[in-house]
């Protein structure tokens, strides 16, 4: 049986280093991006390289798109390989819409493409580090409303609990990664039964255009890049590395944790602030 690939935000950035990672793996690429100038790029500079890939485009916030892109995987081949990459970040939206997509499309995607996940099919969802650089433990409270994000009145229940400061986009971002860091730990448990696994990346600072978009916005950045130990924002290709060895079979017993690339720097500040 043909074996399926599918990267989201795999018109460019980290989504389409993931794919080329993947290229050599599957029998068939499928790049599902909402930009489909992008996604159609990406597909033929895959397909000039040798790969098999089809573009198809979809919103992650949408259901109706997601569950097409379900039914589309499901006639295409076996499920094998899922890095989500698709996200924005803060210069990019309002907070409602950071959250929307980035904790909220990513809890509908899982749900919609559970039932395709067999023995052996691995995933990995994109997080971030952002949540460990907030030095507050986070409220229990919010945490319970947190781990239910497909909850029809979510956003108007974590705005309740989070106050006013939640509308702050930086802050909405950080709540969102670190809801999809601890929905894979709750998705874990359910793909285990099937003999499949899920992980998250949480990736530092990274040169893609993305990133220079929030650097360029936020010169708090380039202090966090001079305090990285390796003094430099890191590459996607590295980020892509680290998701293909996730998805290989060489890590068949890593699941349900968070991958941390980031250079160093969350355990630079952390030992700058005296944490354990």
């Amino acid at each position: 049986m043909t074996t399926v690939a599918m990267i989201t935000g795999a018109g460019r950035g980290m989504g389409l280093a993931c794919a080329e990672v993947l290229a050599d793996r599957a029998d068939l690429l499928v790049l599902a991006d909402r930009d489909e100038a992008g996604a159609a790029a990406a597909a033929d500079r895959l397909r000039a390289a040798g790969a098999r890939a089809e573009p198809f485009v979809v919103d992650v916030t949408d259901p109706a798109g997601v569950g097409e892109l379900a039914r589309h995987l499901a006639a295409r081949g076996r499920l094998r390989w899922v890095a989500h990459a698709a996200g924005i970040s803060p210069t990019m939206a309002d907070w409602r819409t950071i959250v929307a997509v980035d904790l909220i499309g990513t809890a509908a995607l899982l749900e919609t493409l559970r039932p395709l996940a067999g023995p052996g099919a691995a995933t990995v969802v994109f997080a971030s580090m952002a949540p460990l650089l907030d030095p507050n433990p986070p409220d229990p409270a919010a945490l319970a409303v947190l781990d239910d994000p497909l909850h029809p009145d979510f956003l108007e229940r974590l705005r309740e609990v989070l106050g006013a400061a939640v509308e702050q986009p930086g802050v909405a971002y950080g709540w969102a990664k670190r809801g999809v860091q601890r929905l894979v730990w709750r998705e874990a448990v359910r793909l285990g039964a099937a003999g499949a696994r899920i992980c998250s990346i949480s990736p530092g600072i990274v040169d893609t255009p993305q990133g220079r978009q929030e650097a360029s916005a936020h010169p708090s950045m380039r202090a966090l890049v001079e305090r990285t130990p390796l003094r430099r924002e890191g590459r996607p290709e590295e980020i892509a590395a680290v998701v293909g060895f996730a998805l290989s079979e060489e890590a068949s017993f890593l699941n349900g944790t968070d991958l941390l690339v980031d250079g160093g720097v969350v355990a630079a500040l952390r030992g700058a602030d005296g944490q354990r």
